[in-house]
């Protein structure tokens, strides 16, 4: 079964990050023919500088092939090196109605959060729906906040298919089951939006210090405290093992302990979570001639399958080369 999914490369990527997609992604590349894409495109819409995306697309690759992507058997590319991509995008946007993207959520949440309110932030959606019909894929995982995109990616294919033939499989979304939501240091969601975030491979020094800042309540040390509202005890559920973990809530739940020792605690567990990757970062950086061969064969593969669906959907829409003979034509 194809699996398809894409990460913007908006920034140094975070624990939320892996937590929420990264580590699912990799555990569906044992079972899955998968294809994932950095979606450097996509991260237009966020008006980021030019030397920032070059840089943000460098760090994705290096942290999902250190963290253990198999670059031999997923398809692994960046997506404006397959540029089929977005002439699929026009000729889904001439079958898309208007009022199927007004009704998307993601458009005003961003606007919302201060983004320019451009055509490409509007048209987001079909180009996501390109993204996944040109590669024919049959599962896309996504967090339940994506769902919407998914059903617009359906509704797409299907009014296509139904205009000018079957061209496209209608996918099925994956909704991705992580923890409900990774707090970050402010114990809001954990967000570069938000500038609260502890990322994967930032120094050790940053990561305590960041973890020792984590907003906690005012309760006493002496007095017992729920763990279920603390940011410290969701970062723990992530790494501790579960005896460990068992312990933690008792003591959280009988008193005497203060946030202070838990917050040490995490940043061990922490860094000792993702120590084994680390030397492979560091190696990966003094080799980008790697990373960019890694990005060029994986576009090749992308490359393939997007050619042929292209062609399809040209040859659908009246693009091929085929004319009719009229009657009385010798």
């Amino acid at each position: 079964m194809r699996v398809l999914s894409g990460i913007q490369p908006s920034g140094r990527l975070h624990i939320g990050n892996f937590f929420g997609a990264m580590r699912q992604h990799l555990q569906l590349q044992a079972e899955h023919n998968c294809f994932y894409f950095i979606a450097d495109y996509h991260a237009l819409t966020g008006n980021i500088s030019p030397s920032d995306l070059t840089q943000y697309t460098f760090d994705v690759v290096m942290d999902y092939i250190a963290l253990g992507l198999d670059t031999e058997k997923t398809v692994f590319w960046r997506q404006s090196d397959v540029p089929e991509v977005t002439e699929l995008t026009w000729l889904l946007s001439c079958i898309t109605p208007m009022g199927l993207l007004q009704r998307c959520t993601s458009y005003k949440d961003k606007i919302a959060q201060g983004l320019s309110p451009n055509h490409g932030l509007f048209a987001y959606p079909v180009l996501q729906a390109a993204d996944i019909l040109i590669y024919k894929s049959d599962l896309v995982p996504v967090g339940a906040d994506q769902k919407q995109h998914i059903e617009v990616t359906r509704d797409i294919a299907i009014r296509f298919n139904n205009t000018y033939g079957e061209v496209f499989a209608v996918p099925q979304e994956h909704i991705i089951e992580s923890v409900a939501v990774v707090p970050g240091t402010d114990g809001q969601k954990m967000s570069k939006s938000y500038e609260n975030t502890i990322e994967i491979f930032e120094p050790e020094d940053s990561i305590r210090k960041k973890i020792m800042r984590i907003v906690t309540d005012s309760i006493p040390v002496e007095e017992p405290k729920a763990p279920d509202k603390c940011n410290v005890f969701a970062l723990l559920k992530l790494v501790a093992p579960p005896g460990e973990l068992a312990e933690w809530e008792n003591r959280y739940r009988s008193g005497g302990m203060g946030y202070s020792e838990a917050k040490k605690r995490l940043a061990e567990l922490m860094i000792d979570y993702f120590k084994p990757f680390r030397q492979k970062r560091v190696e990966l950086e003094k080799n980008i001639d790697y990373v960019k061969e890694v990005l060029a064969k994986g576009a090749e593969r992308a490359k393939a399958v997007a050619t042929e669906t292209l062609a399809q959907a040209r040859k659908a829409v009246g693009l091929g080369d085929s004319v009719r003979r009229r009657a009385g034509d010798g």
